[in-house]
């Protein structure tokens, strides 16, 4: 259940939210994962659905809520309140998912997402968080951090940092594709990485011959909002 503050009720409902975090799940994986009987589990997931804290995706899976990404915003990030505008209109260019990360230790987290209004997407709810070794988002952060771990090969990284993206396929999920592109501050370190992902089918093997183009002119105007 992760750290305690002595308030027996706070700590049990901050466990569900990172439970529904790491990915969607239903009532026997809150239950698993937070080790709370099945009453509590359910009763806390209903509470913080109620207040949008937690919603439920298509297949009835509680996963972070609404709520958390507009209590993110009332703290006027630029980053992120230039993704409001952004990341919508990359999603309607390319038909895609379109998500925005930022590095947390040797984890990315997904701090705003744009989805399709229908099909197949891949949705990557915000606040999840995932390791820095697979996918293309992963690379980014990686290629130009001055600690990278070493989950991806140095010369593949110097390819990146040379050609200014990434692309993955089949890594971070199977039948997933994704290109991303790294988004800068103003002392020219990179602060977040802007991805666009969806089905192989769909996005084919080689997604940075269709976005890569798109998704730096993006990643150039999340910059704009940072100067």
């Amino acid at each position: 259940m992760g750290q305690s503050s002595g308030i027996g009720v706070l700590d049990k409902a901050v466990g569900v939210l990172r439970a529904a975090a790491g990915a969607p799940c239903g009532l026997s994986e809150l239950v698993e994962r937070t080790g709370l009987p099945r009453a509590t589990a359910h009763r806390l997931a209903v509470g913080l659905e109620v207040h949008r804290l937690l919603e439920r995706d298509p297949d009835g899976r509680w996963r972070p809520g609404p709520a958390l990404a507009e209590m993110a915003h009332g703290h006027h990030d630029p980053l992120l309140t230039a993704a409001e505008d952004v990341l919508p209109t990359l999603r309607d260019l390319t038909g895609e998912s379109v998500q925005l990360y930022r590095r947390e230790g040797d984890s990315r987290v997904c701090v705003a997402v744009a989805e399709p209004a229908s099909g197949l997407r891949d949705t990557v709810p915000v606040g999840v968080r995932l390791p820095l070794t697979a996918g293309s988002g992963a690379k980014v952060l990686i290629a130009w951090s001055p600690e990278a771990p070493g989950a991806f090969d140095a010369d593949l990284l110097a390819e990146i940092r040379r050609r200014g993206w990434a692309q993955s396929v089949a890594e971070r999920e199977q039948g997933v594709a994704s290109v991303s592109a790294p988004v800068r501050g103003p002392d020219g370190a990179v602060v977040a990485a802007v991805s666009v992902s969806g089905p192989v089918e769909r996005i084919g093997r080689k997604p940075g011959s269709r976005w890569a183009n798109d998704l730096l002119a993006a990643a150039r105007a999340l910059e704009k909002a940072l100067a």
